[in-house]
């Protein structure tokens, strides 16, 4: 009986438009993404890093796109990630008319998210930090880094614009390389249900390499979106003044950034790796074949769709 209900509901709830399901798909993927990660950051904070660390956020953002990717990717792809779906686009890997599709589902999901963490730990909020300030703006959004220098002296400002922009190009460029290389099936031939946890490990590995300079966004919906609900739950228009060394805002570098440095990852691994595979073609292997083996022998031929070989009658 339950069965027959469960089968007459999906009838008729099941989505049968592609761009829907992916939009939901993306919408859901990168809240995950962003809820979870910025959970993490939120219990490091207003713990004063007793119950979290900047190596438990790195965890945090790693597992949280692993998450992301599984609720996702097997229905879009799992970008969660405008740069990512702007970079494949660019190079022909993804049409050009889900790109907006795509980026509204994700902006939105981080949107979402920003919203859930903050009612989960408004309490805590509240009583941390009862004046909003960047202190905890940095909860939703990435800020310029700061240092005790070799004297102990504490530097807030030791970011510039340039450097920042050149941090985010890089990691975002990084990202994009390791995870086409991940997802080739003409390179390491990695299994789909691996392909989650290894983009969460490079997007960990990221963190714990880059994450000083200035938290390492590498993606314009996990900034841009919870910065602007920041501006909405009352931390004011501090979020898009904080300015690096010279003065300059900060907040653009993490929304432009990105973009560059993933079409910039998927034109290096295309142009280093992917257009040297060399072509599939038709070999014999070298066997000894006996008299009553000839009529059940097989020639072995590539097959370009699995990319695996597999065993044909010889022609007479």
């Amino acid at each position: 009986m339950a069965n027959k209900f469960l089968e007459a509901l999906q009838s008729k709830l099941r989505l049968r438009n592609v761009i829907i399901r992916e939009f939901l798909a993306e919408f859901l993927g990168t809240f995950i993404l962003i809820v979870f990660g910025n959970a993490a950051v939120a219990q490091a904070v207003l713990t004063n890093n007793v119950k979290g660390s900047f190596f438990a956020i790195n965890w945090g953002y790693g597992l949280a796109v692993t998450l992301a990717v599984l609720v996702s990717g097997g229905v879009s792809g799992g970008h969660v990630n405008p740069a990512v779906t702007l970079a494949m686009a660019v190079w022909g890997k993804h049409p050009w008319s889900k790109v907006p599709v795509y980026m509204v589902a994700q902006y939105l999901g981080a949107l979402l998210a920003s919203l859930a963490v903050f009612a989960v730990y408004i309490n805590a909020l509240d009583a941390f930090e009862p004046h909003r300030s960047l202190a905890t703006a940095g909860i939703w959004a990435t800020y310029p880094g700061s240092m005790t220098n070799i004297n102990g002296t504490l530097v807030t400002d030791f970011l510039s614009n340039g450097n920042g922009f050149g941090d985010q190009v890089l990691g975002t460029m990084l990202l994009l390389i390791c995870v086409c290389a991940i997802t080739d099936p003409r390179n390491m031939e990695v299994p789909k249900y691996m392909v989650p946890l290894l983009v969460g490990f490079v997007v960990l590995n990221i963190g714990i390499c880059f994450g000083f300079n200035s938290g390492y966004a590498i993606n314009p919906a996990r900034d841009l979106a919870p910065r602007l609900f920041t501006i909405l739950a009352g931390w004011g228009e501090t979020p898009f003044t904080a300015a690096t060394s010279e003065g300059l805002a900060w907040w653009w570098v993490p929304v432009v950034a990105p973009h560059i440095g993933a079409v910039l990852g998927v034109m290096v691994y295309l142009f280093l790796v992917e257009l040297h595979h060399p072509e599939s073609q038709e070999f014999a292997l070298p066997q000894v074949l006996s008299h009553e083996s000839v009529a059940s022998s097989r020639v072995w031929v590539s097959d370009p769709q699995s990319l695996a070989w597999v065993p044909t009658k010889p022609e007479m």
